[in-house]
């Protein structure tokens, strides 16, 4: 019996979480945005967790904080890292593109991810649009120079190209490249669970790095994903507590806690912390309902994904697209046609911007009645090589038809792009406090500079020598 024990005991692997819910939560279920003031309070709780890591921020945070929060980013960075004294924090960077929509120069994007690192994220998870390599080449080398954890995420998704063999060249091509472990990322809840067994085991045989897990609710089958992942060995999986759980979100931490609790892969997390938790963020989601920021669609299952392999996000953005253009009868038209247009694109993984690029070609593609008879200017950029190579060729006739003969880039993007850093710190000099400030104009140009004016309105000149400090009335 004891010997049983023992052997048991050495198959211990427990599976570490990385909580979402500050994060790729409220980003898929309320838009981005929860407000730093609702975060603060429950971070002393949450860092007593023993989490792998905690995602808060990246992503669409940035964007949001200063368009339609009002907040500094980095400030929110900063009282994270004050608050979070034992657990790692990590962010969502898009190679290139950084926080954008538009790839930036090397000397921006090194210069991000110092800031970064130097506010605080201990973990930057790297993805790319197109799974093109070169446009992750800078932000690894940066987050290595800067003693950071170089995540890199192969962006997950189906098609022809997309077999074991090009997943486990790719993590073997990023393994070389200096990252120090991978997330399999998942944005539209397409892996199923027996693939996810396939899929993780090719890597794990592959790679010598840990390999995370990083899926959405909104095809239904995330839970069992994991179950089936963290059996075939993945080290570590996404999660978000359960009051923004499920839907567009990623499975619910509790849950899967309580699923692995007594296996070898007990995560060793304690429910009545994480129950506390939950009852701190339960009225924000009902305050979210009762506003009606968190629409109940976004609660459910959505099998279209599966059928369509649209990533829930974006079925959003299609939805208002439509509305604006008072064409809705035609919501089934543009899913049908999403695929196509993406198979025309080369077959890219959607996400973020890839996926709003092809969702609104689509819908030009419906609406005009003829296929590319109206083009985007991203649409053109993606067929002229501007966002890096594809896993398939473009088709030739769209290409011919969008661009003409315009000349293609076939080299890293970037390489064609001018150090911009001294530019930009000329452009946005009267408005600079920080130094994080002209990376914050460097991402948003005309959002920053609205925020930066806010900010002045905002800030009153203390006379400290007059200060009543006893009072605390300061003449101004």
């Amino acid at each position: 019996m004891a010997d049983i024990a023992k052997k048991q005991n050495n198959a211990k692997k427990p599976v570490g979480i990385t909580e979402t819910i500050l994060r790729d939560a409220h980003q898929s279920l309320i838009a981005t945005r929860m407000t730093t003031e609702q975060m603060l309070p429950i971070v002393e709780k949450m860092d007593q967790v023993g989490y792998h890591s905690v995602e808060c921020w990246g992503g669409a945070t940035f964007d949001a904080s200063l368009r339609f929060l009002k907040e500094d980013p980095w400030e929110r960075l900063r009282k994270f890292r004050a608050g979070f004294k034992n657990t790692k924090l990590q962010m969502l960077f898009r190679g290139q593109n950084i926080l954008g929509y538009r790839p930036y120069a090397d000397d921006v994007v090194e210069y991000f991810v110092q800031k970064s690192i130097a506010n605080g994220i201990d973990i930057i998870r790297i993805f790319d649009c197109m799974n093109d390599l070169r446009n992750l080449q800078t932000a690894v080398k940066a987050a290595n120079k800067e003693k950071g954890h170089a995540q890199v995420a192969l962006s997950y998704t189906l098609g022809d190209a997309y077999t074991l063999d090009y997943w486990t060249k790719m993590a073997k091509d990023v393994e070389n490249m200096g990252a120090d472990s991978i997330c399999i990322k998942d944005m539209a809840g397409l892996l199923l669970p027996y693939k996810a067994t396939e899929l993780v085991t090719a890597l794990k045989k592959a790679v010598k790095i840990p390999v995370q897990l990083h899926t959405h609710y909104t095809s239904g089958v995330a839970s069992m994903t994991y179950l089936k992942a963290v059996e075939a060995g993945i080290d570590v999986i996404d999660t978000a507590m359960s009051p923004f759980a499920l839907g567009t979100s990623q499975p619910a931490t509790e849950v899967m806690v309580e699923t692995f609790k007594g296996t070898p892969y007990d995560t060793g997390l304690d429910q009545k912390l994480l129950a506390e938790i939950a009852d701190y963020f339960r009225p924000i989601r009902d305050d979210a309902l009762e506003s009606g920021l968190l629409n109940p669609k976004n609660m459910g299952v959505n099998i279209k994904t599966l059928l369509y392999q649209v990533p829930g996000g974006m079925l959003s953005n299609l939805t208002s697209q439509l509305k604006e253009q008072h064409a809705e009868d035609k919501f089934y038209d543009v899913l049908e046609e999403v695929p196509r247009v993406r198979k025309d694109l080369g077959e890219c993984p959607l996400v973020t911007p890839s996926s709003q690029i092809v969702g609104t070609q689509a819908v030009f593609n419906v609406i005009m009645g003829e296929r590319y008879k109206m083009v985007t200017k991203e649409t053109k950029d993606v067929l002229a090589g501007k966002y890096g190579a594809t896993a398939k060729p473009f088709n030739k006739e769209v290409q011919k038809k969008c661009i003409g003969d315009a000349k293609i880039i076939t080299c890293r993007p970037a390489d064609l792009l001018e150090p911009e850093l001294g530019k930009l710190e000329k452009e946005m000099a009267q408005w600079k406090q920080q130094d994080e400030d002209v990376l914050t104009y460097a991402l948003f140009p005309q959002v920053a500079v609205d925020f930066f004016k806010y900010r002045e309105a905002q800030q009153t000149k203390v006379d400290q020598t007059v200060a009543d400090t006893k009072n605390g009335a300061y003449p101004v």
